[in-house]
C-alpha cells in the first residue's frame, strides 16, 4: 500500500511541533497523546492497531495491537483525515519533551527504519508501525532498549522525536561508532547493532557512564540524541531528592543550601 503524500512544517526550537498539511482525502496517523491542534475540516478517528491498512480481519488487527503493546505503546492510534472538499488543511502534533523532531522519508532509506520504542510521533497513512526483535542476546539484555524496538515500514513520511540535539551520522561499510546505550534514536536496517562492555575495572565502577556501549557498524545511517529522556529524568529526580533532604531538618541543611547558591 502506497502511503499518502503529505507535506509538513516543523516549528519551534527547543520544544518542537510538526504541522502536517493535508489535501482532501489525505490522512496522517499519530501516537496517542501527541495531538496539539487542527483545522475544522480535519476529522479524528481512533483505530485499533497501527492503522496502516496492511492487516485485515480481526486476527490481523489483534496481532498488530499486541505488537504495539509489547513496545509499551497504546493499543490504539489516531487517524486524522482531511474530510473537506477543497483546500489544504493542517493538523499539528507536539513532541512530549524538549528536543528535536526528525522527518524521515522511508523511500530514501530502503523502506524501513528501526527506532527506540518511545520515539515514534506520527506518519503518513500507509506507513506500518511494528516491532523489531534484537537477534543478539547481549544487545537484548544490556543494550538499553531490550529485545524489542520499533520499526517503521513503507514508502511515506514518518516523524520521530528525540531529546536535546540530534546528530545524523552516515556510516561507511565496516565503519563503527560507540554510543551510550540510551543515545540511539533510530537507524537504518542495514546497520549492525551490538553491545560492548566497558574495559577496565575503574571505568566500570567509577566512570559514571554505565557498563556497556552500543556498537553500531555500517553501512547505514544512525540518528543520535544528546539528551535521552531517561538521563534527564534521573537528573530531575536526583535534584528533587537532594532538595528534599536539605529541607528535612538535616544539620548540614543550611550549609548545603549555601553551597547550592540558595
Amino acid at each position: 500500500m502506497n502511503a499518502h503524500e503529505i507535506d509538513y512544517v516543523i516549528r519551534g526550537e527547543e520544544i518542537q511541533c510538526v504541522e502536517v498539511q493535508l489535501d482532501p482525502g489525505e490522512s496522517v496517523l499519530a501516537e496517542a497523546g501527541s495531538f496539539m491542534m487542527m483545522d475544522p475540516e480535519i476529522t479524528m478517528e481512533t483505530i485499533f492497531g497501527d492503522a496502516s491498512g496492511s492487516r485485515s480481519g480481526l486476527m490481523g488487527k489483534l496481532m498488530g495491537a499486541g505488537k504495539r503493546l509489547l513496545t509499551g505503546e497504546s493499543l490504539f492510534m489516531t487517524v486524522f483525515t482531511h474530510s473537506g472538499a477543497y483546500g489544504r488543511k493542517s493538523v499539528t502534533f507536539a513532541a512530549p519533551y524538549p528536543g528535536k523532531i526528525i522527518p524521515l522519508d522511508l523511500k530514501q532509506y530502503g523502506g524501513k527504519i528501526i527506532c527506540q520504542k518511545d520515539s515514534f510521533l506520527c506518519a503518513a497513512k500507509g506507513v506500518s508501525i511494528g516491532i523489531e526483535f534484537q537477534r543478539k542476546l547481549g544487545a537484548g539484555f544490556f543494550g538499553g532498549e531490550g529485545f524489542i524496538m520499533q520499526k517503521m515500514e513503507g514508502d511515506g513520511l514518518s516523524f520521530v522525536h528525540s531529546g536535546g540535539y540530534v546528530l545524523e551520522r552516515v556510516l561507511q561499510p565496516g565503519e563503527t561508532i560507540k554510543l551510550d546505550t540510551g543515545c540511539l534514536v533510530a537507524m537504518t536496517s542495514s546497520v549492525d547493532y551490538d553491545i560492548e562492555m566497558v574495559k577496565g575495572v575503574k571505568s566500570m565502577l567509577f566512570g559514571g557512564e554505565g557498563l556497556f556501549f552500543a556498537t553500531l557498524r555500517g553501512p547505514g545511517t544512525v540518528w543520535v540524541q544528546s539528551l535521552p529522556f531517561s538521563r534527564m529524568a534521573d537528573r530531575i529526580l536526583s535534584a528533587a531528592r537532594g532538595s528534599g533532604r536539605k529541607e528535612e531538618g538535616s544539620i548540614l541543611g543550611g550549609l548545603g543550601n549555601l553551597l547550592d547558591g540558595r
